[in-house]
């Protein structure tokens, strides 16, 4: 199976204090990967890498076999990688369907393939941002992001401070994520 990604050997700094040591992983097209660790060993730090807000020390991070390690942010996303980042990052005064529009392009994706993946924020999507439970927020911002259409899609945290059901329906829409093409 083809690399999307490869992370070699990265090295990462916040000040004096190194984040990452010799961190290695491979990413598939087609595939979900999953990056597990207790809390503080360097997970966001590792995404926040790969999309370019944060400096590698040493290492190489490749994307579709392009080096983009020195690359600013801007670029690995117009390269189309895309971070979910934990903390629910929509905009709370705006509509559901507000949110998906400011993130909507003239692609693929459209806002009613949005509400086909996602059935409960057609549901709501007269709904303020705010308005939403925890679950619904982390799934209205799976949704805008999929609507810029990354080839990378990096998830932090998906499930943080979700109760188990919630946490249910945002890992079943991250395998249906998984097997969009």
């Amino acid at each position: 199976m083809t690399a999307m990604l490869t992370v070699q050997n990265v090295d990462l700094y916040y000040g004096a204090a190194q984040a990452l040591r010799s961190v290695s992983l491979s990413a598939s097209i087609g595939r979900v990967t999953c990056l597990l660790g207790r809390n503080g060993v360097g997970k966001t730090s590792l995404l926040r890498a790969i999309c370019g807000l944060q400096p590698v020390a040493a290492g190489s991070i490749t994307l579709e076999g392009t080096e983009i390690s020195k690359m600013p942010a801007y670029e690995r996303a117009r390269r189309g990688v895309a971070i979910v980042p934990q903390g629910r990052e929509i905009f709370p005064l705006l509509t559901v369907k507000e949110n998906l529009t400011v993130c909507a392009r003239a692609g693929r994706w459209r806002l009613d393939d949005a509400f086909e993946l996602f059935p409960r924020l057609a549901e709501r999507q007269g709904n303020l941002g705010f308005q939403l439970s925890g679950g619904e927020q982390q799934i209205l911002e799976m949704a805008m992001v999929l609507l810029v259409e990354p080839s990378l899609l990096l998830l932090d945290e998906p499930s943080l401070g979700l109760s188990p059901r919630m946490q249910g329906d945002v890992f079943a829409t991250v395998q249906k994520i998984g097997k969009l093409d």
